[in-house]
């Protein structure tokens, strides 16, 4: 008997991903962010959440993708990680879809390396392959704040 896993999705470039439901504490539209003068490219910068600074990784630049144009607002996915909140910066926002665990596969080996090594398995949906992001590599903030 599979088990039904739920996730919710956001769409980067034309990559459909998604982080368990689980790890997610909110989605929120366009917030003003705070560079960090010396980080690198993957830091999004800085949000204030309510009061609470949180640091914004931008999903984009992180996978390896081109940056997003100047006119386009990222949005964010607030996630609950060990260390805190941290926000995923995201182009739109997409459906929970449930998906059980017997449809999970393989990252394809096509996947940029730098992005491939984020993706912690695949599946097949009705139209589109959903991305299931490892969201612990994707914030590890150590990585994100080293200069480039």
């Amino acid at each position: 008997m599979s088990t039904e896993r739920q996730f919710c999705t956001f769409l980067i470039d034309d990559l459909l991903l998604g982080v368990r439901i689980e790890e997610v504490q909110e989605l929120i539209r366009h917030q003003p962010t705070t560079i960090v003068p010396l980080s690198s490219s993957e830091l999004g910068g800085l949000i204030n959440l309510r009061g609470q600074i949180v640091i914004a990784i931008d999903l984009r630049r992180r996978l390896g993708l081109e940056p997003r144009a100047d006119d386009e607002s990222a949005m964010n996915v607030i996630l609950r990680t060990e260390d805190g909140l941290v926000s995923l910066l995201v182009d739109e926002i997409g459906d929970v879809v449930e998906v059980s665990e017997d449809d999970f596969g393989q990252p394809p080996e096509t996947l940029v390396a730098s992005g491939r090594e984020l993706i912690q398995s695949v599946v097949m949906l009705d139209k589109n392959l959903l991305l299931i992001l490892d969201t612990e590599k994707a914030v590890n903030v150590d990585s994100a704040l080293m200069n480039q």
